[in-house]
C-alpha cells in the first residue's frame, strides 16, 4: 500500500494522525510546512495527501495549488485537514482539487475511513 504524506506544521498533530494510521498499518512520511511537502510529494511512495492549512513558509492552500499545478503530481489525492472551518476556504480547495476536508480535532476513526476511501478509489481508478 501506498504511503500517506501528511503536511502539518505541528508536531503534535502529526504524531497524532501517524498514531490513528499506523493502527490501520498505513505508514506515513512527515513533512512540516508545504515546501517540504511540495518537496516530498514526489516520492513514488506517497499515495495521498493529508494537509494543513496554516502554515509557515507555504500554506496548504499554496502546496495544494501548487501541486495540482504540476503535471507530475496532479493525480496525488491531498484531502485538508485543518482548524479552518471558513466556507471560503473550504470552496478554495475544493476548487483546486482536494478530496475532502476535516476539522480538527479529528476523531481518529473518521480520519482512517477517508483515507482508506480516498486511497482505495485512487487505486481502483488508476486500475482502469
Amino acid at each position: 500500500m501506498k504511503k500517506v504524506l501528511v503536511v502539518e506544521d505541528s508536531p503534535h498533530v502529526r504524531q497524532q494522525v501517524a498514531m490513528a494510521l499506523a493502527a490501520s498499518s498505513i505508514s506515513i512520511i512527515e513533512a512540516v510546512d508545504g515546501v517540504d511537502g511540495l518537496a516530498k510529494a514526489a516520492d513514488p511512495e506517497v499515495g495521498m495527501i493529508i494537509c494543513d492549512v496554516n502554515m509557515p513558509n507555504m500554506n496548504g492552500l499554496e502546496m495544494l495549488e501548487r501541486l495540482k499545478a504540476d503535471p507530475a503530481l496532479s493525480l496525488l489525492p491531498v484531502m485538508m485537514l485543518t482548524s479552518e472551518g471558513q466556507a471560503k476556504l473550504i470552496e478554495r480547495a475544493k476548487r483546486a482539487g482536494a478530496k475532502g476536508w476535516m476539522v480538527k480535532p479529528f476523531k481518529a476513526d473518521m480520519l482512517v475511513a477517508a483515507v482508506k476511501r480516498i486511497l482505495s478509489v485512487t487505486q481502483e481508478s488508476q486500475r482502469r
